[in-house]
Parts: structure tokens; C-alpha cells; sequence
């Protein structure tokens, strides 16, 4: 098969590296992928967000498969263009992707089918979502409708900070994205991330994990696209698994297609563990990051008939993906100054070195400079992974990892994987 694998960051390093491993795949083409990715396959110089560029390259290439990994790309509207060239596309259509490009329209869809998640409103003025206000009650969950690169929510502990947070959003701090704003209920609980590799009519289980999305450690700090993540995360019991997949997932898929968006991809359910049950957070239309890496190195077998069959709409075939039992954990190291200004250009000594069979390192922001050294590019710069027989030596191995690379301009949280390990 020839693959082409659409984007640049962790993520989809973290595809391209398990993809790279299937005995069905002939050549795999990354648009526009990073140094990291460059060592296992060949790139080309097409943005994720340039559908027309993207669909061009798949027919060049005689792509038998493409796969998307950023939201950026679902939005653009690759996947419809792709259906309309007879390719195969691992990802939802534009109208499919809006569960996760419009939180206004994916609270509406949980609305209209009675599936589980906080009670909401929408507003588009700062006069009407101040006055909303007095409907709900501190903490005050507000979150920009459109995408924000994971940084369009806040949590308001009191009146003054939410109103001071919904004169920002809506006055233009991410732009279109935050032309309308939600206002939720502030849900009690333990949040994870459930995800599901759909075909547009069934959905397979594919694994929990929970990520970490302050900042800065003891979960203090900016709300940032996520500083780390491990899998299997102990929140998601057995029971609670199978109630997700009953109340939330089964239904999503089912009633996408009976609106006529039948949803073809992975789908990522960020769920609050309630006492009343899980109930949806958000959703995404792609694997999230840091989790999918995490995901990548734990699941095993090959992932491209799973891709290939959601792609072409039938995965009634496939086995439930499998998992090794061993937790894999993921650091993300960062620009400093990241998520509000990150410092861009510093280098880096030491990411590309063998750290052991344990242990991988995907390229999440980085740039290959003229004299060969290696640049961060970006927010989130590299993921450092690491498996284990439990946590703490998944957390160890993961942490020896990083006191090897020599990278002054960045960061990482101390504390990845702290509820595991508190649950013993």
C-alpha cells in the first residue's frame, strides 16, 4: 500500500513510527511532517491545512490510504475531497468533524439524543453571556465554540474572572474561533480520554488514557494543548468503560449517520467521571496528543488494517484492538514561555540518541537548521515516552530519558502520571 500520513507534530510522528512497522505498507509519504518523521519516510512540503495541495499529493502518489492527524486538516475539508477522488480517508468529513470544530454544535447533538455531558448555553455577546451567569454557578466552565489548539477553555473560580475571561474570548482572542462562546455546568469528577476507530455505522474500542492539561506542576498554570499522558488510565474501570461505550460512543456513531454525517475515523471522547456515570467533556475528531503516542506504543499488532477499514467504511471484520499490558507513559518537553509566548529557535543536543528499547522520543515541534542542528519550532517541541510493568517505572524510565537531552530553552512538568500513582 501507499500511505500518505497528513501532519507535524507528535502525534503524528507517533503514527508515522507505527505505521512504518506494517508489513502491508509499500511507501509512506508525510505532508508536512518533521525531522523526526523524516526518518522513517519521505516528506513533502504540503500544510495540513491545504486540502487541495493534500488531495493533489494523495493522487500523485497513488495513495491507497490517507491518514489525518490534525484537526486543522478535518476542518479544510480534506476527507470530503479525497471521497470525491475515490480515496480512502482515515477521518471525518467537515460535517462529521464539527463534533469537534463547533462545541456549540456537538453540545446541540448531545442535547437532541439525550447522551450524557454538563448543562450549557451559547452566546455571541459579551452582554448576554455575562447575564448568563446568574443561570450557573461557580466554577464557571467557558470555552471558545470554535478551535483554539487546545487552549480555548477556562475554568473561572468566581464572577469577576469569568467575565474578565468572556470579554477576552469573545473580544478576539481566538479570532473566528471565538466569534461565539459556551458557558457549561462545572462537572465534579476525573477526567480521561476514551477513544474509538469508527466506520461511519460501528465503533471498536481503542483504549483510554488521561493527559495532563496545565502547565505547570500540581496542575497549576494556563490550560496548554497537554504537557503528558499515560495509558491505561485507572479511572477507566471495566464498568465504566462499558457504560461510555454504551450511553456515549454507540450512540454517537449511530445517530452521526442517522443525521446523515456518518463519522469515519477515530473518535476521542473526553469524559468526566461523575457519580452519576460518565458524561462527555468534549470531543475530538482525531487522536488526541499527547495520548495518541502513549497509544501507539502500547497497542499491538499493526494499525493499518484498523485504518484502512474505518477508511473504507467497514471494520465488522477486525478483532478488538489489542494492548500490552505494560503502561507507557509520555513528557512532553516544551518551548519555555509556552502556551502564551514560547521562545522559538533554541537548540537542541541529545533527542536523537538511542535511549534504549524502552524508550522512544517523537519529534512534536522541531526544525532541522542549515548546519544540521536540531531547533525547537513550536510550543510543545518533544514527547519523551517511556514503557513500564507499572507507572513508577514507565515515570523513572521516561524522566532518565530527559536528564539525557541538553536543551536549556525548554521545559516539562515533574509530576506526569501523579493520580496513577497516588491510586498505589
Amino acid at each position: 500500500m501507499n500511505i500518505l500520513l497528513v501532519g507535524s507534530g507528535g502525534r503524528e510522528h507517533a503514527l508515522a513510527w507505527k505505521i512504518a512497522q506494517s508489513p502491508l505498507v509499500t511507501r509512506l509519504v508525510a505532508a508536512p511532517g518533521n525531522p523526526g518523521i523524516e526518518k522513517l519516510c519521505e516528506l513533502r512540503a504540503v500544510k495540513a491545512d491545504d486540502a487541495d495541495g493534500l488531495a493533489a499529493l494523495a493522487r500523485e502518489i497513488k495513495a491507497d490510504l490517507v491518514v489525518v492527524g490534525p484537526e486543522v486538516a478535518l476542518a479544510a475539508g480534506l476527507a470530503d475531497r479525497l471521497a470525491s477522488a475515490g480515496i480512502p480517508c482515515f477521518g471525518p468529513t467537515a460535517k462529521a468533524a464539527q463534533l469537534e470544530t463547533s462545541k456549540a454544535f456537538s453540545k446541540g447533538f448531545l442535547e437532541r439524543h439525550e447522551i450524557p455531558t454538563a448543562g450549557y448555553g451559547v452566546y455571541d455577546t459579551v452582554k448576554d453571556a455575562k447575564a448568563a451567569l446568574d443561570v450557573f454557578r461557580p466554577p464557571y466552565v467557558i470555552k471558545a465554540d470554535g478551535l483554539a489548539a487546545g487552549k480555548g477553555v477556562a475554568i473561572s473560580p468566581d464572577r469577576p474572572d469569568a467575565e474578565a475571561e468572556i470579554e477576552r474570548m469573545l473580544g478576539g482572542r481566538f479570532g473566528a474561533a471565538g466569534a461565539r462562546v459556551v458557558i457549561e455546568e462545572f462537572m465534579d469528577g476525573e477526567e480521561g480520554s476514551l477513544f474509538a476507530l469508527c466506520d461511519g455505522q460501528r465503533a471498536l474500542l481503542f483504549g483510554g488514557a488521561q493527559d495532563h492539561k496545565r502547565a505547570f506542576d500540581g496542575d497549576l498554570g494556563p490550560n496548554t494543548g497537554g504537557m503528558g499522558a499515560y495509558s491505561p488510565a485507572p479511572v477507566f474501570t471495566p464498568e465504566l468503560v462499558q457504560q461510555a461505550d454504551a450511553l456515549i460512543v454507540q450512540p454517537t456513531i449511530r445517530k452521526m449517520a442517522e443525521e446523515g454525517a456518518p463519522y469515519r475515523g477515530v473518535l476521542y471522547a473526553g469524559l468526566m467521571a461523575t457519580e452519576d456515570g460518565p458524561k462527555v467533556v468534549e470531543f475530538n475528531a482525531r487522536f488526541g496528543d499527547p495520548e495518541c503516542q502513549v497509544l501507539m506504543m502500547r497497542m499491538a499488532g499493526d494499525i493499518v488494517p484498523y485504518l484502512l477499514g474505518c477508511a473504507r467504511g467497514d471494520v465488522s471484520g477486525l478483532a478488538s484492538p489489542a494492548f500490552k499490558p505494560q503502561t507507557v507513559i509520555c513528557v512532553v518537553m516544551a518551548a519555555k514561555g509556552y502556551p502564551d509566548s514560547p521562545l522559538e529557535g533554541s537548540i537542541i543536543r541529545g533527542a536523537d540518541q538511542d535511549f534504549g528499547p524502552h524508550v522512544q522520543v517523537f519529534h512534536a515541534g522541531t526544525k532541522r537548521r542549515d548546519d544540521g542542528l536540531l531547533a525547537a519550532s513550536g510550543g510543545r517541541v518533544l514527547n519523551v515516552c517511556a514503557e513500564g510493568d507499572d507507572i513508577a517505572q514507565a515515570r523513572e524510565r521516561a524522566y532518565a530519558a530527559i536528564l539525557k537531552i541538553d536543551w536549556p530553552g525548554g521545559f516539562n512538568r515533574s509530576d506526569i502520571g501523579w493520580r496513577a500513582l497516588d491510586r498505589g
